[in-house]
């Protein structure tokens, strides 16, 4: 019988950023992925502290984005491959009044560090925005696919990965342990995005899946390396190339690219772009959101062996960092999880 700390199932950015504080404690684990499709393969790995739509900021903006980025530079130097780009992001406004907010916004005390107060004139032909833009500070971008390829190759090295679908039916529980097959372990962590509501020891209505999807265009007249957000977010991947995204659907759980969300991404990249382009490649992830847009962590009454690290919705690689630092300190430390955190929040008698 294999004896380890953990077992931790799911690898995408909350699975990888658990495994990192577990490595940097000592702490033995064996991690179970399969091939599954997964939203933080696919996921443009926006660093972004704000809400543009209303320009308020992401909940606990300061904290996410202070471990954020320091996280993500110790990575790349760990996994020898550049995996954050730091580049800026320009809000298009609409009109004056948006102007106006902005710049209200740029005053306040918690907004200050990330928005630029300057109305930004637009200089690029190729765009449409007769209002102007506005720059975001301390954003960039994480190469999602890169970073989840090379971690996977680096605990494959060092033999804590098994690729292979986690079987629920071969869990067993102890007073003392957690069984699977030939493991022991003190702890099991689900970090499995949208896929936790397959499993069956998880209230699968608390999560929300949120179908997303994106389209990759060729735009050789833009010529624009930033990341670019009104109605859409477009968002320079180098060689002409532009992530366009993302819709938002809550009715298809399906993994499929339709020619409707196509249809719509397209309709709303030509109003803000007014180069030619081609379409490149078109993907589909799920989001796993949550009701009250906050994640799910911690245990539930019923085992304090089985843990979720899950519902990170669209912000997971801005939070997953500092909220697995939360959650580690809470498994190991005993340290309250915050309640608007705590999966426990959803039992009435909390």
């Amino acid at each position: 019988m294999k004896e380890v700390d953990y077992i931790v199932v799911g690898l995408g950015i909350a699975g990888l950023s658990f495994c990192e504080k577990l490595l940097e404690n000592n702490k033995s684990f064996i991690v179970f992925n399969d091939a599954k499709e997964s939203s933080s393969l696919i996921s443009a790995g926006i660093i972004n502290p704000l809400v543009l739509k209303r320009f308020t900021p992401v909940w606990n903006a300061h904290e996410h984005i202070s471990t954020a980025f320091p996280f993500y530079k110790n990575l790349s130097k760990k996994l020898n491959t550049e995996i954050l780009e730091e580049f800026p992001m320009f809000r298009i406004f609409n009109n004056v009044e948006e102007q106006n907010n902005w710049m209200v916004a740029s005053d306040k005390e918690e907004l200050k560090s990330f928005l630029n107060p300057k109305i930004e004139k637009n200089t690029n032909p190729s765009i449409n925005a007769p209002f102007g833009l506005g720059k975001v500070n301390k954003t960039g971008r994480v190469f999602s696919e890169v970073l989840i390829k090379k971690y996977s190759e680096f605990l494959l090295e060092k033999d804590r990965l098994l690729s292979e679908t986690f079987d629920y039916s071969l869990l067993s529980e102890t007073e003392d342990s957690i069984q699977y097959k030939n493991i022991s372990a003190k702890k099991i962590v689900f970090t499995e995005g949208a896929y936790v509501r397959n499993n069956p020891f998880f209230p699968k209505q608390l999560l929300i899946p949120n179908k997303g999807e994106f389209i990759v265009l060729k735009v050789p007249n833009l010529q624009f390396h930033a990341m670019l957000k009104s109605s859409i977010f477009i968002i320079s991947l180098g060689n002409d190339l532009y992530k366009v995204g993302a819709t938002y659907d809550r009715e298809d759980y399906s993994y499929k690219t339709t020619s409707l969300a196509k249809e719509e991404l397209l309709k709303k990249f030509e109003k803000i772009i007014t180069a030619p382009y081609e379409v490149v490649s078109q993907v589909a992830g799920i989001r796993p959101t949550t009701k009250d847009r906050r994640p799910l962590l911690g245990t539930l009454k019923e085992s304090n062996r089985k843990i979720f690290f899950s519902g990170l919705g669209t912000r997971g690689f801005i939070s997953s960092p500092s909220l697995a630092n939360k959650l580690y300190n809470h498994l190991e430390h005993n340290e309250d999880l915050l309640k608007e955190i705590d999966i426990k929040r959803h039992y009435k008698d909390s």
